[in-house]
């Protein structure tokens, strides 16, 4: 017997959102999104993650990409962060987190989850939140700001506000009670007064960041708490170095709200697989990655 077509159509084919090629060219962001949204399933909270390369810097630019995650995130929805930079723009990075708020609300929780590192900027960002996730290799920094001078050939460097005010000091002190040495002279006509004034004005400025944040959230019932954490992670003759490593003991141990999951624990497989997907997609140190359930945004030098 010979099978006939139905003389009725089936009905109508569906017309894919995506033509086969464009899916498969963006397959690795329908697998991102695939595990976000898995994530989102098991924690009941939304998520959104900002990947940065290594020399790219939280800057304002990264205020557009963040509110087109945030589009259908509403008043009252609890949100993770999974963030990885190392620094920048205090300014910028304060304008993230009022954002975020803004977003979600005061009655709703924001957890960044740091699944490689959050460093300076990127840490003010962390300490900002309700509570901070974090596994074996996560890493927060000091807060202590850095700033721009130029060396006797005309090259930039940053170096740390603190830094640059202690040798002021040390100066001072060595030659308080003696006549200026004339090696010292042209070392003090280097000390450029509106930078050491810049310099005093950074320390404070992260110093107030953190007070503020960490009082309306996550020591908001531990205020006797607040100046004192906010001054050591601002603390440069603690930890000597910008780039120190304050890992999840050390963060608990200042304070913070840090919930540590082992590499074991299946929810911290799923972040730092995700991470890794992402950290792949960045094609140079200058690229960043914004990502939710439904879109994905670059943006940097890549």
């Amino acid at each position: 017997m010979t099978d006939h077509p139905p003389t009725e159509p089936a009905g109508p084919l569906r017309v894919p959102g995506q033509t086969p090629l464009f899916r498969a060219l963006q397959a690795g962001r329908y697998q991102r999104q695939e595990q976000i949204r898995a994530i989102e399933a098991h924690t009941g909270r939304r998520l959104i993650c900002y990947v940065s390369g290594p020399a790219a810097l939280v800057s304002r630019d990264d205020i557009p990409p963040l509110y087109d995650l945030l589009q259908d995130i509403r008043e009252g929805d609890h949100l993770d962060l999974l963030l990885h930079t190392m620094g920048g723009d205090v300014d910028a990075a304060e304008r993230i987190v009022l954002l975020l708020y803004k977003t979600i609300g005061k009655d709703a929780q924001l957890r960044v989850v740091v699944p490689d590192s959050a460093k300076s900027a990127g840490t003010l960002i962390a300490v900002a939140g309700d509570s901070i996730v974090m596994g074996p290799p996560s890493e927060l920094g000091p807060i202590d700001p850095q700033v721009i001078v130029s060396t006797s050939n005309g090259e930039q460097l940053s170096r740390p506000a603190q830094s640059y005010l202690d040798g002021l000091t040390h100066i001072i002190e060595q030659t308080k009670d003696i006549e200026l040495p004339s090696a010292y002279v042209p070392l003090l006509g280097k000390f450029d007064p509106a930078l050491i004034d810049v310099c005093r004005k950074a320390l404070n400025r992260s110093q107030k960041f953190a007070e503020r944040f960490l009082a309306e959230r996550m020591l908001r019932d531990q205020p006797g708490k607040v100046t004192l954490v906010a001054s050591r992670l601002n603390d440069n003759k603690q930890w000597l170095s910008h780039g120190a490593v304050i890992n999840c003991d050390e963060a608990a141990s200042l304070g913070l709200s840090v919930t540590y999951l082992p590499t074991d624990d299946p929810l911290w497989q799923s972040y730092w697989r995700l991470y890794c997907h992402i950290r792949v997609e960045l094609q140079s140190p200058y690229d960043k990655l914004f990502e939710s359930n439904y879109a994905s945004l670059h943006s940097g030098g890549g």
